[in-house]
């Protein structure tokens, strides 16, 4: 069974895919702007997938939920969201003095922006909601079979109608209940900020914590997209780009660290190296700190010592949480579409509140971690890059001379093997990884090949942190698995499945077999295990699904002729 903390951490990761396309609008929209290149159509193009987030949550968490990444889960999230938007939108009455002293046409558009503006305070819950119901039922639902007459509408077709089922439900809640949501999310966002340093200093230390985990990404999105409203544009982020002064807070105090902090760490861990060995941490270290600086993609640093030193790691949260309160308090507000680095601070220096204040912040910070790093290491003697005790691990990266199938087939092979692999995803930085033995995995090989931290999250779950190239890596492993991976000899299956009588129906999907039998009970998983089969599901009653090596559809062919012999 799946525990919770493994599902919250499919949830982190399907998040990711609509926040990776925040940068680019981000960027679209400050390039229209009159100081630059003065084009509307340009900042309008940008402005659109702000003033559509709901429905990029819907469809990118959906998609990043559901197995295999399938595109109808994101149609039925689709689905889904129109139905409960427009749903509710249809019901809602707008108050007298909306409409106080207008008829006709005049009346009518005022109801209508009355109505538009008041979902769209809810249109990123509603999204994710969306998302995660049409995510869970392709999971669920996507093997159905209905009687002969509905036929058609079985399989991945049942799930857009039964999203759109949900989609009635929630319009249905969001109808009856819109006022008490409203308050309810009006008072929760009050409260949060209203809490002032305080908040902001918890909200700092919470979301480093948090990292170890991959949560942080639930974390991030109630500040950047639900917190407060200014003219209908919620949350941190979404209100910053709006233009509202006040906006920022959650954001401002990740830029003295990012920027200026991390590096400052990443000298002091240089300088405590060994000196036999500090030319071999220099261009590691010093990557890592250019990477924080330009692009604020800190994972990669994070994980150099936070396993191998927890107490500079605790010493790294409290420090972020005291730079969320000191920027609140100096008036400071700086925002980012992607991180908080140099280029969305330069890029988005015309929106901020007193960007400037952010250098002597940022010198102090530099100083202070190079300074806490420099007494920490040496007082307690921590096994930092160049000082580790353990020398099977390797303390550079060797993966930059290894490239394409060579280095995918060599991830491969250090976590245990292609029939050692159940699944291969990835978020900004990390694999994120579901395995059948974990125990297979060799970690000073994953070490070696340019790993900087692997997180256990349960007995199959696990991660492995390889910087911004994480995507990258992860198809560079679908691929070898594809290209390498041995198909299981097709008498031996139709065994393991139960014989070919059990076999009712065998079709070829993405890598996998969907198999409807007469008797699930005679499926033998240990059987096609042993045979190589990376994974087996049982989505409903009578139907099994199979993921193979080699090609899904080679492997349905033989079974198929196997069952006809």
């Amino acid at each position: 069974m799946t525990s919770p903390l493994a599902r919250m951490q499919a949830l982190g990761r399907a998040l990711m895919l609509p926040i990776a396309v925040l940068p680019i609008a981000g960027l679209l929209l400050r390039l229209g702007q009159p100081d630059l290149l003065d084009s509307t159509m340009v900042a309008a193009a940008g402005d659109a997938v702000f003033r559509n987030l709901g429905l990029l949550f819907a469809v990118g968490v959906a998609v990043g939920l559901a197995r295999e990444n399938h595109g109808a889960a994101g149609l039925a999230a689709l689905v889904c969201y129109l139905v409960a938007t427009k749903g509710a939108e249809a019901v809602l009455v707008a108050p007298d003095a909306v409409v106080a002293g207008l008829a006709g046409r005049s009346r009518d558009l005022a109801v209508l922006a009355f109505r538009q503006d008041e979902i769209a305070k809810l249109s990123v819950p509603v999204g994710l909601a969306s998302g995660i119901a049409a995510g869970l039922l392709y999971n669920r639902y996507s093997g159905i079979n209905l009687p002969g007459a509905l036929s058609f509408f079985g399989g991945r077709r049942f799930i857009a109608i039964a999203a759109g089922l949900v989609g009635i439900a929630i319009a249905g809640v969001l109808s009856v209940a819109w006022p008490s949501l409203e308050r309810g999310l009006d008072g929760f966002s009050h409260a949060i900020l209203g809490a002032g340093s305080v908040g902001l200093f918890v909200y700092g230390v919470l979301n480093r914590v948090l990292i170890v985990t991959g949560l942080h990404h639930i974390l991030n999105n109630f500040a950047w997209f639900i917190v407060g409203d200014y003219h209908g544009a919620t949350g941190d982020l979404k209100r910053f780009f709006a233009g509202d002064p006040t906006a920022g807070a959650f954001m401002s105090g990740f830029f003295p660290v990012m920027m200026f902090g991390l590096p400052g760490a990443c000298l002091a861990m240089y300088r405590a190296a060994s000196p036999e060995r500090r030319a071999a941490v220099a261009g590691l270290l010093g990557s890592l700190a250019l990477t924080s600086f330009l692009t604020g993609v800190t994972e990669p640093v994070e994980f150099t010592f936070m396993f191998l030193a927890p107490l500079l790691y605790v010493v790294h949260a409290v420090a972020t949480g005291v730079a969320m309160a000191l920027m609140d308090a100096l008036g400071i507000r700086l925002g980012f579409s992607f991180s908080a680095g140099l280029f969305d601070y330069v890029l988005n220096f015309r929106y901020a509140q007193r960007p400037l204040l952010l250098l002597p912040v940022g010198a102090a910070y530099f100083a202070l971690y190079y300074t806490l790093f420099r007494v920490c290491i040496r007082r307690f003697d921590l096994a930092t890059p160049g000082r580790e005790r353990d020398t099977g691990v390797a303390a550079t990266p060797v993966a930059a001379a290894t490239a394409g199938s060579a280095r995918g087939e060599a991830y491969v092979a250090a976590l245990g093997g292609a029939a050692n692999l159940r699944s291969v995803d990835a978020c900004t930085t990390r694999l994120r990884l579901e395995v059948a033995e974990a125990g297979n995995v060799d970690e000073p090989r994953l070490r070696a090949l340019g790993a900087r931290g692997i997180v256990r999250i349960s007995a199959s779950a696990l991660q492995v942190v390889v910087g911004p190239v994480a995507d990258q890596i992860a198809g560079e492993m679908r691929a070898a698995l594809r290209e390498r991976g041995t198909a299981p000899d097709a008498g031996g299956l139709s065994a393991a499945l139960g014989g070919a009588r059990n076999v009712l129906a065998c079709e070829a999907v993405a890598g996998r077999l969907l198999l409807r039998v007469r008797d699930a009970a005679l499926v033998d998983d240990a059987g096609l295990a042993r045979l190589g089969v990376r994974g087996v599901a049982r989505p409903s009653a009578g139907v099994v699904h199979v993921l193979v090596t080699g090609s899904a559809e080679a492997v349905a062919a033989g079974l198929v002729t196997a069952g006809a012999d």
